[in-house]
């Protein structure tokens, strides 16, 4: 398996600069991650279509965004607030007595709730679509000899058409 592209700081933070005030280490990690839900290899068919690392950055950024800590103004930053820890789409918020709602939509499947947190990972899961459907073709069953092939067994005659 041949890595396909290497993480690139300066790259990933000129394609999503609110993410500048992270390290180059974060950085490195996630894409890490991000490597083992999306093949970084030549392999991928997003290599061949010339989109694979987009979606690695794409991905990186959405990993990051969901775990980076938040400075005090909630930017994100190299350390500070661990990153919130509630799970899915806000739905409801309300300011006093502050409450927040969040829902994890059952309707699609759980890959594409985790993935539409994030605009990244909304972005990320459109443009793998072409990458998810499949159709299925069966390739012949080809059987050599006759229809119903003789196997040898003990008390049993072999009957031929």
């Amino acid at each position: 398996m041949t890595t396909a592209f290497t993480f690139s700081y300066p790259k990933w933070v000129a394609m999503f600069p609110e993410f500048q005030g992270c390290s180059p280490t974060q950085g490195q990690a996630w894409w890490d991650r991000a490597g083992l839900q999306c093949a970084n290899d030549v392999c991928n068919p997003a290599f061949a279509a010339g989109i694979l690392e987009q979606l690695l950055y794409l991905l990186t950024s959405h990993i990051g965004f969901l775990t980076a800590p938040r400075d005090a103004n909630g930017c994100l930053a190299q350390s500070g607030t661990p990153a919130p820890s509630i799970v899915g789409r806000i739905n409801t918020a309300s300011e006093g007595s502050v409450s927040v709602g969040a829902e994890w939509d059952g309707s699609g499947s759980p890959s594409e709730a985790w993935f539409l947190q994030t605009r990244y990972g909304a972005e990320y899961w459109q443009a793998t679509a072409q990458f998810r459907t499949m159709r299925y073709a069966a390739q012949p069953t080809v059987v050599a000899g006759t229809i119903f092939p003789y196997i040898p067994v003990a008390g049993w005659q072999r009957f031929r058409r």
